[in-house]
């Protein structure tokens, strides 16, 4: 495991791409029951809470509550939307928009596991916004302009980020499932969207602290 940081309350780790966040009913690894086998190695009590959840594609700033009044604590942050989330992700496009935010109504659709765009008059609807600020964009030979974003996320959604990008007609470089280019493609290409950073209060001290992490893969490569 890569790890961030850990003390007594938290551990942040660095999550790899294409690993799930916790237990599916794939029953393949997840990072989670990796992090229990390490605390469990050290000696300490297997207690994990997971605070923030990242889809399985996604890589990069994930974060444990080591104790059940840790866990307590970020959660209420959590849902009180006082934590900071942000992403960096490289879409297909050049946004018309150098930086905006986005608020729409998404409905999870659980037997594809998929989202999708619907109304606040949708009862199994939920609101979601997130802003988006372009860093850079280039262009490619294969796929035309792409740009880089760093994404500020106020809600935390079902494929949220994935969707809302899509629906405004920036969907992001290698997600298979709301960008179509990408979806007829038979190869495997890993979907270019990384947690770059979370920020909380310490559940103990109080005191606001982040931790941060950078992508070193194509295309991200290409503008960093």
């Amino acid at each position: 495991m890569n790890i961030i940081y850990e003390d007594k309350y938290i551990l942040c780790l660095n999550k790899p791409q294409g690993i799930p966040s916790q237990s599916d009913k794939t029953n393949d690894e997840d990072l989670m029951s990796q992090a229990i086998k390490y605390l469990t190695n050290k000696g300490e009590k297997p207690y994990l809470g997971l605070i923030q959840r990242l889809d399985r594609p996604v890589g990069g700033v994930i974060v444990f509550a080591k104790t059940e009044f840790a866990n307590k604590e970020l959660s209420k942050q959590v849902q009180l939307r006082q934590t900071q989330k942000e992403y960096l992700t490289v879409v297909c496009g050049l946004p018309q928009n150098s930086n905006a935010i986005l608020e729409d109504y998404i409905k999870k659709l659980k037997t594809i596991n998929m989202s999708k765009i619907t109304t606040s008059d949708d009862k199994q609807a939920k609101s979601a916004k997130l802003e988006y600020e372009v860093l850079s964009h280039c262009q490619t030979e294969e796929y035309g302009t792409l740009s880089l974003l760093r994404v500020k996320l106020y809600t935390g959604r079902h494929h949220q980020i994935r969707l809302q990008l899509s629906n405004s007609g920036m969907p992001i470089w290698g997600d298979n499932k709301y960008n179509k280019v990408f979806v007829k493609k038979k190869e495997f290409t890993q979907i270019a969207l990384w947690s770059h950073k979370f920020g909380f209060k310490h559940p103990k001290t109080k005191e606001y602290i982040e931790f941060t992490s950078d992508p070193d893969s194509y295309p991200f490569t290409l503008m960093m």
